[in-house]
């Protein structure tokens, strides 16, 4: 029987097997990309988006949360928006009056994603007792005003990071859980119908923090995780992820999906955004920015969104700067957190309405702040 010794010597010859073989892959990766999205951008004359401080401005600040806010989500049709903090409540805004109409008390403090169904009638909402918890926004509340569940999600063995109802499909809804799976369920009978990861070798291996579901073909998702990965899935088949894309070098805080389906970003503890090629799985693009000037450290990207146009990617950051960037030119061309009445904290969250007229941030400040477009409407 082999010692503890030769075993520890087994297992770091293996993973010095393992990072050799990475770092050629990635060798590999980069003899065949002869070139980027900018540099191409760059050879065809392309110029950056000119974009002014009044271009995109803040026209509503949000109150009413006590505690950081940590997710947000906008209706598909109308102007609503619901958002989940700290303080242990979902609140579901009017975007146009800045008016609340629910304030939700929820069983567990302790949550950490939201979701709108596309009807608007519900909203979804999961955290660290790994379960997600559904509300129908026309139910009524008791007489301490407190709005009753309509329907608990159980079966994860890890706290709920992300969910999201699949389009246009009120009873099916994806989540992603810190025991490294994501789970499609019916809403209705709230059963599981899919896992995917877990057991089988082709999932994910540590946290899954974000996903985002293919507009354009819904059975389509991907998912991103702390074991620095992005996961495309097939709801059809559960069994083994369809590709996995590799580049970032830390944990993926949000995946979204480009317009055209065809693409997606990315955003990451490593403080970088990046696009991606969904079927060739190659790495387009990469968005730098510079250090933070106080501690000379790359704030972390937590969101990630596009505007409707793909020309524009949104990324929040945690030292609450909100980076807009030409996706093309790979150039910061408005920074939101140098502007006035700008967020006071780290942006948690982030996210487009649905006709891309307006932005809305989430921050640790306890404030949701809507941004409105002045011009560039074509471009958005």
């Amino acid at each position: 029987m082999a010692s503890v010794a030769e075993l520890k010597e087994k297992h770091a010859a293996a993973t010095a097997s393992v990072n050799s073989l990475r770092e050629r892959l990635r060798q590999r990766r980069q003899t065949l990309l002869d070139t980027d999205v900018e540099k191409y951008s760059k050879a065809q004359g392309r110029t950056a988006v000119s974009f002014n401080p009044t271009d995109l401005v803040c026209c509503r600040t949000l109150q009413g949360h006590s505690g950081k806010v940590y997710s947000l989500d906008w209706t598909p049709e109308k102007n609503w928006i619901v958002s989940a903090s700290q303080d242990g409540r979902l609140i579901v805004w009017n975007a146009l009056t800045s008016q609340k109409t629910h304030a939700i008390k929820l069983h567990c403090p302790w949550v950490m994603t939201c979701a709108f169904a596309p009807n608007g009638q519900s909203v979804a909402c999961g955290g660290l007792d790994s379960a997600c918890s559904i509300f129908n926004l026309s139910s009524q509340a008791d007489r301490d005003g407190n709005m009753p569940v309509s329907r608990v999600l159980t079966g994860h063995k890890g706290y709920v990071s992300s969910c999201q109802y699949v389009p246009d499909q009120e009873t099916r809804l994806i989540t992603g859980s810190g025991d490294q799976t994501c789970v499609l369920w019916d809403v209705t009978t709230g059963q599981r119908i899919s896992i995917f990861g877990g057991e089988f070798p082709s999932g994910h291996t540590a946290d899954v923090l974000s996903l985002s579901i293919n507009s354009l073909n819904t059975n389509m998702f991907i998912s991103g995780s702390c074991d620095t990965t992005v996961r495309l899935w097939d709801l059809r088949i559960a069994s083994r992820a369809v590709r996995t894309y590799h580049g970032h070098e830390g944990d993926i805080n949000s995946v979204k999906f480009f317009p055209d389906g065809q693409r997606f970003g990315t955003g990451s503890d490593d403080g970088t955004c990046r696009l991606f090629d969904m079927r060739t799985g190659h790495q387009l693009q990469v968005y730098n920015r510079e250090p933070d000037r106080n501690d000379n450290e790359l704030p972390i990207v937590t969101s990630v969104a596009f505007s409707i146009s793909g020309r524009l990617l949104f990324a929040g950051y945690s030292n609450g700067d909100c980076y807009v960037w030409d996706t093309l030119l790979a150039e910061m061309v408005l920074n939101l957190g140098t502007l006035q009445n700008s967020h006071e904290g780290r942006i948690s969250c982030l996210g487009l309405s649905s006709d891309g007229s307006a932005l809305c941030t989430g921050s640790w400040d306890k404030n949701l702040k809507i941004w409105a477009f002045s011009g560039h409407r074509k471009i958005v």
